[in-house]
Protein backbone atom coordinates (compact mmCIF):
# COMPACT_ATOMS: atom_id res chain seq x y z
CA UNK A 1 0.00 0.00 0.00
CA UNK A 2 0.63 3.42 -1.05
CA UNK A 3 0.69 5.59 3.08
CA UNK A 4 1.02 9.53 3.79
CA UNK A 5 1.66 9.92 7.73
CA UNK A 6 0.42 13.43 8.11
CA UNK A 7 1.85 14.70 11.10
CA UNK A 8 2.13 18.44 12.54
CA UNK A 9 6.13 17.58 13.82
CA UNK A 10 8.15 14.75 13.07
CA UNK A 11 11.88 13.75 13.61
CA UNK A 12 14.45 14.78 13.13
CA UNK A 13 13.18 18.61 12.97
CA UNK A 14 11.22 17.45 16.75
CA UNK A 15 10.83 14.40 18.96
CA UNK A 16 7.46 15.18 20.27
CA UNK A 17 5.56 12.28 21.26
CA UNK A 18 3.15 12.11 18.13
CA UNK A 19 6.08 12.54 15.92
CA UNK A 20 7.90 9.75 17.18
CA UNK A 21 4.85 7.64 17.00
CA UNK A 22 4.35 8.46 13.30
CA UNK A 23 8.40 7.83 12.82
CA UNK A 24 8.15 4.39 14.64
CA UNK A 25 4.65 3.14 12.62
CA UNK A 26 6.45 4.95 9.28
CA UNK A 27 9.63 2.75 9.83
CA UNK A 28 7.78 -0.65 10.70
CA UNK A 29 5.39 0.03 7.89
CA UNK A 30 8.40 0.36 4.94
CA UNK A 31 10.00 -2.96 6.47
CA UNK A 32 7.20 -4.54 5.82
CA UNK A 33 7.00 -3.42 1.77
CA UNK A 34 4.76 -0.83 2.45
CA UNK A 35 5.26 2.54 0.17
CA UNK A 36 5.35 5.44 2.98
CA UNK A 37 5.47 9.02 2.82
CA UNK A 38 5.21 11.91 5.49
CA UNK A 39 3.82 15.36 5.13
CA UNK A 40 4.81 17.75 8.39
CA UNK A 41 5.86 21.10 9.08
CA UNK A 42 8.84 23.67 10.13
CA UNK A 43 8.61 27.16 11.36
CA UNK A 44 11.51 28.16 8.79
CA UNK A 45 10.85 28.59 5.35
CA UNK A 46 14.37 27.49 4.73
CA UNK A 47 13.82 24.31 6.47
CA UNK A 48 10.73 23.91 3.39
CA UNK A 49 11.35 21.00 1.08
CA UNK A 50 11.36 17.36 0.34
CA UNK A 51 13.99 15.44 1.80
CA UNK A 52 14.79 12.32 3.32
CA UNK A 53 15.24 10.47 6.87
CA UNK A 54 16.02 6.57 7.16
CA UNK A 55 14.87 5.91 3.78
CA UNK A 56 11.15 7.84 4.14
CA UNK A 57 10.14 10.96 1.83
CA UNK A 58 9.48 13.80 4.27
CA UNK A 59 7.78 16.91 2.75
CA UNK A 60 8.08 19.44 5.27
CA UNK A 61 5.66 22.67 4.67
CA UNK A 62 6.54 26.23 6.08
CA UNK A 63 3.74 26.84 8.86
CA UNK A 64 4.26 29.02 11.64
CA UNK A 65 1.86 31.98 13.27
CA UNK A 66 0.93 33.30 16.43
CA UNK A 67 -0.78 31.16 18.75
CA UNK A 68 -3.39 33.48 19.67
CA UNK A 69 -5.07 32.28 16.40
CA UNK A 70 -4.40 28.77 17.51
CA UNK A 71 -8.34 27.75 17.34
CA UNK A 72 -9.00 29.33 14.09
CA UNK A 73 -6.21 28.32 11.91
CA UNK A 74 -6.03 24.78 13.84
CA UNK A 75 -9.13 24.19 11.69
CA UNK A 76 -8.22 25.45 8.08
CA UNK A 77 -4.73 26.79 7.67
CA UNK A 78 -5.26 27.74 4.18
CA UNK A 79 -1.69 28.32 2.63
CA UNK A 80 -0.88 24.81 4.14
CA UNK A 81 -4.04 23.37 2.92
CA UNK A 82 -3.53 23.55 -0.03
CA UNK A 83 0.60 22.53 -0.43
CA UNK A 84 -0.85 19.72 1.17
CA UNK A 85 -3.40 19.11 -1.43
CA UNK A 86 -0.65 19.01 -4.47
CA UNK A 87 0.70 16.71 -2.71
CA UNK A 88 -1.21 13.92 -2.56
CA UNK A 89 -3.14 14.45 -5.87
CA UNK A 90 0.55 13.93 -6.86
CA UNK A 91 1.42 10.81 -4.60
CA UNK A 92 -2.31 9.35 -4.87
CA UNK A 93 -2.01 7.31 -1.72
CA UNK A 94 -3.98 4.60 -0.63
CA UNK A 95 -3.99 5.27 2.77
CA UNK A 96 -3.58 8.47 4.66
CA UNK A 97 -2.91 8.36 8.67
CA UNK A 98 -2.92 11.47 10.19
CA UNK A 99 -1.74 11.91 13.74
CA UNK A 100 -1.57 15.91 15.79
CA UNK A 101 -2.83 18.06 12.92
CA UNK A 102 -4.29 20.51 15.30
CA UNK A 103 -2.17 23.21 15.12
CA UNK A 104 0.14 23.76 11.61
CA UNK A 105 -1.46 21.31 9.12
CA UNK A 106 -5.33 21.55 10.54
CA UNK A 107 -8.17 19.31 10.58
CA UNK A 108 -9.40 20.89 7.26
CA UNK A 109 -6.79 18.71 5.87
CA UNK A 110 -8.77 15.34 6.54
CA UNK A 111 -11.31 16.81 3.56
CA UNK A 112 -8.31 16.88 1.44
CA UNK A 113 -7.43 13.46 2.22
CA UNK A 114 -10.47 11.82 2.23
CA UNK A 115 -10.43 13.15 -1.78
CA UNK A 116 -7.31 11.80 -2.73
CA UNK A 117 -6.81 8.54 -0.23
CA UNK A 118 -9.51 5.58 -0.18
CA UNK A 119 -8.85 5.28 3.39
CA UNK A 120 -8.32 8.30 5.96
CA UNK A 121 -7.45 7.33 9.60
CA UNK A 122 -6.78 9.88 12.58
CA UNK A 123 -4.74 8.62 15.82
CA UNK A 124 -5.85 11.48 18.61
CA UNK A 125 -2.97 11.15 21.19
CA UNK A 126 -4.05 13.96 23.38
CA UNK A 127 -7.32 16.24 24.54
CA UNK A 128 -6.83 18.98 22.08
CA UNK A 129 -9.55 17.81 19.93
CA UNK A 130 -12.52 18.75 22.57
CA UNK A 131 -10.08 21.23 24.88
CA UNK A 132 -7.62 23.93 24.54
CA UNK A 133 -4.92 22.71 26.21
CA UNK A 134 -3.74 20.25 29.03
CA UNK A 135 -7.18 18.55 31.03
CA UNK A 136 -6.68 19.25 34.76
CA UNK A 137 -9.81 20.69 35.51
CA UNK A 138 -11.31 19.64 39.56
CA UNK A 139 -13.94 17.39 38.12
CA UNK A 140 -10.84 14.84 36.45
CA UNK A 141 -8.45 15.35 39.30
CA UNK A 142 -11.02 14.48 41.52
CA UNK A 143 -13.31 12.29 39.54
CA UNK A 144 -11.70 10.89 36.63
CA UNK A 145 -14.75 12.77 34.85
CA UNK A 146 -13.19 13.97 31.28
CA UNK A 147 -16.28 15.93 30.25
CA UNK A 148 -15.72 19.31 29.50
CA UNK A 149 -17.85 22.53 29.33
CA UNK A 150 -18.11 25.96 27.53
CA UNK A 151 -17.22 27.32 30.72
CA UNK A 152 -13.76 25.50 30.59
CA UNK A 153 -12.78 26.19 27.39
CA UNK A 154 -13.32 29.44 28.08
CA UNK A 155 -11.79 29.80 31.36
CA UNK A 156 -8.57 28.27 29.80
CA UNK A 157 -8.31 29.96 26.22
CA UNK A 158 -9.77 33.73 27.59
CA UNK A 159 -9.87 35.56 24.64
CA UNK A 160 -8.32 32.95 22.51
CA UNK A 161 -11.37 31.05 22.70
CA UNK A 162 -13.35 30.23 19.45
CA UNK A 163 -17.04 29.03 20.80
CA UNK A 164 -17.52 26.96 16.95
CA UNK A 165 -14.20 25.54 17.37
CA UNK A 166 -15.07 22.32 18.69
CA UNK A 167 -18.60 21.69 16.51
CA UNK A 168 -16.06 22.13 13.69
CA UNK A 169 -13.40 19.65 14.86
CA UNK A 170 -16.34 17.22 15.19
CA UNK A 171 -17.74 17.57 11.46
CA UNK A 172 -14.15 17.64 10.12
CA UNK A 173 -13.51 13.78 12.10
CA UNK A 174 -16.59 12.51 10.30
CA UNK A 175 -14.01 12.75 7.51
CA UNK A 176 -12.06 10.29 8.77
CA UNK A 177 -13.01 6.34 8.05
CA UNK A 178 -11.56 5.63 11.73
CA UNK A 179 -10.10 7.74 14.61
CA UNK A 180 -7.63 6.02 16.73
CA UNK A 181 -7.04 6.85 20.55
CA UNK A 182 -3.31 6.17 22.17
CA UNK A 183 -5.40 4.52 25.38
CA UNK A 184 -8.59 3.37 26.54
CA UNK A 185 -8.85 6.56 28.97
CA UNK A 186 -8.38 8.77 25.61
CA UNK A 187 -11.18 6.63 24.40
CA UNK A 188 -13.44 7.55 26.93
CA UNK A 189 -12.73 10.84 27.37
CA UNK A 190 -13.31 11.27 23.77
CA UNK A 191 -16.98 10.20 24.23
CA UNK A 192 -17.56 12.23 27.11
CA UNK A 193 -17.27 14.92 24.80
CA UNK A 194 -19.46 13.75 21.57
CA UNK A 195 -16.38 12.46 19.62
CA UNK A 196 -17.53 9.00 18.59
CA UNK A 197 -16.19 6.22 16.20
CA UNK A 198 -13.32 5.67 17.96
CA UNK A 199 -11.27 2.58 18.54
CA UNK A 200 -8.49 1.91 20.97
CA UNK A 201 -4.91 1.58 18.94
CA UNK A 202 -1.85 1.29 21.08
CA UNK A 203 1.32 2.15 20.20
CA UNK A 204 3.99 0.08 20.73
CA UNK A 205 7.97 -0.85 21.60
CA UNK A 206 10.45 -2.76 19.62
CA UNK A 207 12.57 -3.95 22.56
CA UNK A 208 15.40 -4.97 20.43
CA UNK A 209 15.62 -1.24 19.89
CA UNK A 210 15.78 -0.40 23.44
CA UNK A 211 18.63 -2.68 23.97
CA UNK A 212 22.37 -1.12 25.21
CA UNK A 213 26.17 -2.09 25.67
CA UNK A 214 27.84 -2.21 29.10
CA UNK A 215 30.04 -0.08 28.01
CA UNK A 216 27.66 2.75 26.72
CA UNK A 217 26.09 2.68 30.36
CA UNK A 218 29.15 2.98 32.67
CA UNK A 219 30.38 5.94 29.81
CA UNK A 220 27.19 7.57 30.13
CA UNK A 221 27.21 6.65 33.91
CA UNK A 222 30.61 8.27 34.59
CA UNK A 223 29.37 11.45 32.34
CA UNK A 224 26.81 12.23 34.81
CA UNK A 225 28.55 10.87 38.15
CA UNK A 226 25.87 8.24 38.75
CA UNK A 227 27.92 6.09 40.68
CA UNK A 228 26.96 4.19 43.97
CA UNK A 229 23.90 6.00 43.32
CA UNK A 230 20.44 5.34 43.55
CA UNK A 231 18.90 6.85 40.27
CA UNK A 232 15.36 7.95 39.80
CA UNK A 233 14.72 9.00 36.30
CA UNK A 234 12.23 12.05 35.09
CA UNK A 235 12.45 12.94 32.04
CA UNK A 236 10.26 13.80 28.95
CA UNK A 237 8.90 17.30 28.22
CA UNK A 238 9.83 19.21 31.44
CA UNK A 239 6.72 20.79 32.92
CA UNK A 240 4.63 21.64 35.94
CA UNK A 241 1.86 19.38 34.73
CA UNK A 242 4.11 16.73 33.66
CA UNK A 243 4.77 16.73 37.30
CA UNK A 244 7.98 17.87 37.49
CA UNK A 245 7.43 20.37 41.32
CA UNK A 246 5.17 16.74 42.66
CA UNK A 247 8.85 15.11 41.64
CA UNK A 248 10.84 17.36 44.16
CA UNK A 249 8.29 16.84 46.68
CA UNK A 250 9.19 12.99 46.48
CA UNK A 251 12.58 13.82 46.35
CA UNK A 252 12.64 15.91 49.84
CA UNK A 253 11.16 12.59 51.22
CA UNK A 254 13.06 10.29 50.14
CA UNK A 255 16.49 12.05 50.78
CA UNK A 256 15.61 11.48 54.36
CA UNK A 257 15.78 7.93 54.06
CA UNK A 258 18.17 7.57 51.34
CA UNK A 259 21.61 9.26 51.59
CA UNK A 260 22.73 8.21 47.77
CA UNK A 261 19.47 9.31 45.88
CA UNK A 262 19.62 11.32 42.84
CA UNK A 263 17.02 12.92 40.69
CA UNK A 264 18.27 12.33 36.94
CA UNK A 265 16.52 14.96 34.85
CA UNK A 266 16.24 14.14 31.16
CA UNK A 267 15.19 16.74 29.54
CA UNK A 268 15.60 20.55 27.42
CA UNK A 269 17.28 23.12 29.27
CA UNK A 270 14.61 25.64 28.93
CA UNK A 271 12.68 27.60 31.55
CA UNK A 272 11.40 24.97 33.48
CA UNK A 273 14.25 23.41 34.32
CA UNK A 274 15.80 26.73 35.44
CA UNK A 275 12.40 26.38 37.76
CA UNK A 276 12.73 23.15 38.86
CA UNK A 277 16.51 23.80 40.33
CA UNK A 278 15.31 26.89 41.83
CA UNK A 279 12.74 25.19 43.49
CA UNK A 280 15.06 22.62 44.43
CA UNK A 281 17.56 24.85 46.04
CA UNK A 282 14.11 26.07 48.05
CA UNK A 283 13.47 22.22 49.67
CA UNK A 284 17.41 22.22 50.37
CA UNK A 285 17.63 18.88 47.39
CA UNK A 286 19.43 20.98 45.09
CA UNK A 287 22.53 18.94 44.80
CA UNK A 288 20.32 15.80 44.67
CA UNK A 289 19.64 16.80 40.82
CA UNK A 290 20.86 15.86 38.19
CA UNK A 291 20.54 17.36 34.76
CA UNK A 292 21.48 16.26 31.48
CA UNK A 293 19.74 18.49 28.81
CA UNK A 294 18.32 17.02 25.76
CA UNK A 295 19.90 13.67 25.29
CA UNK A 296 19.51 11.93 22.08
CA UNK A 297 17.14 8.81 21.56
CA UNK A 298 20.31 6.45 21.38
CA UNK A 299 21.53 8.23 24.40
CA UNK A 300 18.34 7.91 26.39
CA UNK A 301 18.63 4.40 25.84
CA UNK A 302 22.02 4.21 28.79
CA UNK A 303 19.87 6.47 31.00
CA UNK A 304 17.00 3.89 31.61
CA UNK A 305 19.76 1.26 32.08
CA UNK A 306 21.15 3.49 34.82
CA UNK A 307 17.83 4.27 36.30
CA UNK A 308 16.90 2.37 39.81
CA UNK A 309 13.33 3.27 38.70
CA UNK A 310 11.48 5.66 36.47
CA UNK A 311 9.06 8.09 38.31
CA UNK A 312 5.91 9.39 35.96
CA UNK A 313 4.35 11.47 38.33
CA UNK A 314 2.07 13.85 35.53
CA UNK A 315 -0.76 15.85 37.49
CA UNK A 316 -3.07 16.72 34.21
CA UNK A 317 -5.25 13.91 32.00
CA UNK A 318 -1.37 12.51 30.29
CA UNK A 319 -2.97 10.22 27.44
CA UNK A 320 -0.37 7.74 27.12
CA UNK A 321 2.88 8.33 28.35
CA UNK A 322 5.97 7.39 26.18
CA UNK A 323 8.34 7.43 28.56
CA UNK A 324 6.37 4.60 30.64
CA UNK A 325 6.39 2.03 27.47
CA UNK A 326 10.63 3.27 26.99
CA UNK A 327 10.97 2.49 30.69
CA UNK A 328 9.37 -0.86 30.65
CA UNK A 329 11.14 -2.05 27.05
CA UNK A 330 14.42 -1.39 29.26
CA UNK A 331 13.54 -3.98 32.21
CA UNK A 332 12.90 -0.77 34.73
CA UNK A 333 9.66 -0.22 37.36
CA UNK A 334 7.83 2.33 36.85
CA UNK A 335 5.65 4.45 39.59
CA UNK A 336 3.64 6.09 37.33
CA UNK A 337 0.38 8.65 37.79
CA UNK A 338 -3.21 7.45 37.78
CA UNK A 339 -3.97 9.90 35.34
CA UNK A 340 -4.81 9.53 31.91
CA UNK A 341 -3.55 6.28 30.13
CA UNK A 342 -0.32 5.47 32.34
CA UNK A 343 -2.81 2.38 34.80
CA UNK A 344 -3.07 0.27 31.05
CA UNK A 345 0.51 -0.25 30.67
CA UNK A 346 1.55 -0.33 34.66
CA UNK A 347 0.32 -3.70 36.37
CA UNK A 348 0.33 -2.35 39.63
CA UNK A 349 2.21 -4.10 42.41
CA UNK A 350 4.16 -6.50 39.25
CA UNK A 351 5.42 -4.03 36.87
CA UNK A 352 5.24 -0.91 39.20
CA UNK A 353 2.78 0.76 41.17
CA UNK A 354 0.04 3.48 40.16
CA UNK A 355 -0.35 6.51 42.59
CA UNK A 356 -2.05 9.61 42.77
CA UNK A 357 1.10 12.11 42.35
CA UNK A 358 -0.82 14.52 45.00
CA UNK A 359 -0.19 12.18 47.30
CA UNK A 360 3.42 12.85 47.99
CA UNK A 361 4.11 10.82 50.68
CA UNK A 362 2.78 7.49 49.50
CA UNK A 363 4.42 7.92 46.10
CA UNK A 364 7.54 8.18 48.70
CA UNK A 365 6.63 5.00 50.20
CA UNK A 366 6.53 2.83 47.22
CA UNK A 367 9.20 4.78 45.37
CA UNK A 368 11.69 3.43 48.63
CA UNK A 369 9.61 0.63 48.65
CA UNK A 370 11.63 -0.58 45.25
CA UNK A 371 14.95 1.09 46.65
CA UNK A 372 15.52 -0.96 49.38
CA UNK A 373 14.37 -4.30 47.93
CA UNK A 374 16.55 -4.25 44.54
CA UNK A 375 15.27 -7.85 43.99
CA UNK A 376 11.71 -6.33 43.91
CA UNK A 377 12.66 -4.16 41.19
CA UNK A 378 14.31 -6.49 39.31
CA UNK A 379 11.13 -8.43 39.11
CA UNK A 380 8.83 -6.12 38.64
CA UNK A 381 11.51 -4.59 35.65
CA UNK A 382 11.26 -8.04 34.13
CA UNK A 383 7.62 -8.63 34.19
CA UNK A 384 7.42 -5.17 32.76
CA UNK A 385 9.48 -5.97 29.98
CA UNK A 386 7.35 -9.18 28.98
CA UNK A 387 4.11 -7.41 29.29
CA UNK A 388 5.59 -5.14 26.84
CA UNK A 389 6.90 -7.94 24.82
CA UNK A 390 3.10 -9.44 24.92
CA UNK A 391 1.02 -6.26 24.71
CA UNK A 392 2.77 -3.74 23.46
CA UNK A 393 4.77 -5.64 20.57
CA UNK A 394 4.97 -2.57 18.01
CA UNK A 395 5.51 -4.99 15.33
CA UNK A 396 2.21 -6.84 16.10
CA UNK A 397 0.31 -3.11 16.64
CA UNK A 398 1.48 -2.45 12.92
CA UNK A 399 -0.07 -5.67 11.48
CA UNK A 400 -3.54 -4.83 13.76
CA UNK A 401 -3.11 -1.79 12.26
CA UNK A 402 -2.24 -2.27 8.60
CA UNK A 403 -5.32 -5.32 8.81
CA UNK A 404 -7.66 -2.18 10.12
CA UNK A 405 -5.95 -0.52 6.97
CA UNK A 406 -7.52 -3.64 4.74
CA UNK A 407 -10.80 -3.73 5.76
CA UNK A 408 -11.32 -0.31 5.50
CA UNK A 409 -9.78 -0.07 1.98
Amino acid sequence: MRIVFLSDDFPPQSFGGAGIVAYDFAIAMKRMGHEIYVITTCRNRDEAGVSEYHGIKVWKITSNYSTRWRSYLGLYNPPVVRQVAKLLKNIKPDVVHAHNIHFYLSYHTLVIAKRFSKVVVLTAHDVMSFNYGKLHTKRYLENFDAHTTWFDHLKQARKRWNPLRNLFIRKYLKHADKIFAVSGALKKALEQNGIVNVEVMYFGADVNLWRTSGEEVAQFREKYNLTNKKVILFGGRLSEAKGGGKALEVMAELEKEVDNVVLLVAGKMEGYAASMKEAADKLGIGGRLIFTGWIERDEIKSAYACADLVLVPSIIFDSFPRIVLEAMACAKPVVGTCYGGAPEIIEDGITGYVVNPFHTKEVAEKMLDLINHPEKAERFGKAGLDRIKTNFNLNVQIAKLIAIYETLY
